[in-house]
Parts: C-alpha cells; structure tokens; sequence
C-alpha cells in the first residue's frame, strides 16, 4: 500500500468533508449548508459537489458564530472525533469569537428568570394559553 493511498484521498466533495471532520451530525444538513450559501471555500460561496484539497480555506455559519479553518487532511470516512479534530486547523480569531459568544450565552442565561418550582397543572395550563398552543 503506497503513502498516498494510506493517508487517504487527496479531494472529497464538501459536504462529505464537512460530515466525515463532524462539523455537521449529517451529510444532508452539510448538503443544506452549502446549498443555503452558508459554506464559503476560499472567499467563495460553494455548492455541496465542490472538491475541497488540503490547504483550502473554509468559512461557515454555524448557528449566529462564523466558524474559519484550514483543510489539513482529507479523511477516507467518518472516524472517531479525535481524527476528525486532526483534518482541520481552526483559526485564533475562530476560537476567540466562538469563546465570547460562549461567554455571552452564559451571562445570557444567569440573567434569565428562572422558577423557583415546576410550575403545576394549571401553571402549565397558563403557560400554554400565554403562549397561544391551547
């Protein structure tokens, strides 16, 4: 078996890179990323069927955080998150914004009003009145 072939393939369509490196939990919703324009290879917008190389640079919207990396490796399939962890290089400013938006979540949800209790059978009922599902 030579190097090349052991290390594995030297392209792969985006949306199966995006699913084997588990960035995505399936290959459709990576499919409906780049479809949706939310996948960007290089400064550009691509569809699901772009090859992606080692080296490329990927940019892509994951929920309100824009997620930057580099394409390190091209795995031949979906592996354990350790591996998959190894085929990508994310950004410093990658992981700095995705720490403050952390941050943000956190202070968002200490400042939430929080029931002391689960609210009984006619709190619910009131709930659900408020929030129009009769």
């Amino acid at each position: 078996m030579s190097d090349a072939s052991a290390a594995g393939p030297g392209t792969a369509r985006i949306d199966r890179w995006l699913f084997a490196v588990r960035l995505f939990k399936s290959r459709s919703l990576a499919t409906q990323a780049a479809a949706g324009g939310r996948v960007h290879l290089n400064g550009e917008r691509v569809k699901a069927s772009h090859e992606v190389r080692c080296g490329d640079r990927l940019t892509l919207k994951r929920g309100a955080v824009e997620f930057e990396c580099t394409v390190s490796a091209i795995p031949a399939r979906r592996g354990p998150a350790q591996l998959a962890a190894r085929c990508y290089a994310e950004t410093p400013a990658s992981t700095a914004r995705r720490a403050e938006f952390a941050q943000r979540m956190k202070l968002g949800a200490a400042l939430a009003p929080r029931p002391v209790e689960r609210p009984d059978k006619r709190a619910r009922a009131q709930l659900r009145r408020l929030r129009g599902r009769i």
